[in-house]
């Protein structure tokens, strides 16, 4: 994958076919314009991660992880890692910390790397690390998954990871939980 001119067209087409009237995502477009290396996790004030929603069928459950370092629960992500698209990474922090098996991209993406959601949030630094507060801009894909197969947590990384109603997501990601109520069922 060739990250920037990627991510240009991801950010272009997720403004112009998916977001709302108030997602500018200034800070992402400015490190664009500016050349910042975003799939580099030292780039700051912000830099690219990905996260993946994980739906079961019926759309009533989602898969989330009792993340150890934030301490609550939220969907499985990480920073970009390379991959050929950036769903691809979401993908894989996904089956890394869960477990998950037989992940499906939704048809909602219909076979492009468009994210479903875009979030760019604060973060807290790691002064151990040299690592002040910064930005992660999540691009975020959406899933289907079994909720009948096993799950394995990844204890380095998470507490735990379960399948909970999918209105968990209202203190998470608001604006992910308004798309998925909108989405048609897959079949």
């Amino acid at each position: 994958m060739d990250f920037m001119p990627c991510l240009t067209e991801a950010v272009a087409r997720y403004r112009s076919e998916v977001a709302g009237s108030r997602e500018h995502l200034s800070l992402l477009r400015w490190q664009i314009e500016q050349g910042h290396a975003l799939d580099r996790r030292e780039t700051f004030p912000g830099h690219v991660t990905t996260s993946a929603f994980v739906l079961s069928p019926d759309h009533a459950r989602i898969l989330l992880i009792d993340h150890v370092v934030i301490g609550r629960w939220l969907q499985p992500g990480g920073h970009w890692e390379e991959a050929e698209h950036f769903h691809q990474s979401a993908a894989r922090e996904a089956v890394e910390e869960t477990g998950v098996q037989d992940l499906q991209l939704h048809p909602w993406h219909r076979e492009a790397d468009v994210p479903f959601a875009i979030d760019s949030h604060d973060v807290p630094g790691k002064p151990a690390r040299g690592e002040p507060d910064h930005v992660h801009h999540d691009l975020q894909y959406l899933f289907l998954a079994d909720p009948a197969r096993p799950l394995v947590a990844q204890v380095e990384e998470v507490h735990a990871a379960a399948w909970k109603p999918v209105e968990e997501l209202a203190a998470i990601a608001p604006r992910a939980l308004a798309r998925i109520a909108m989405l048609a069922l897959p079949g």
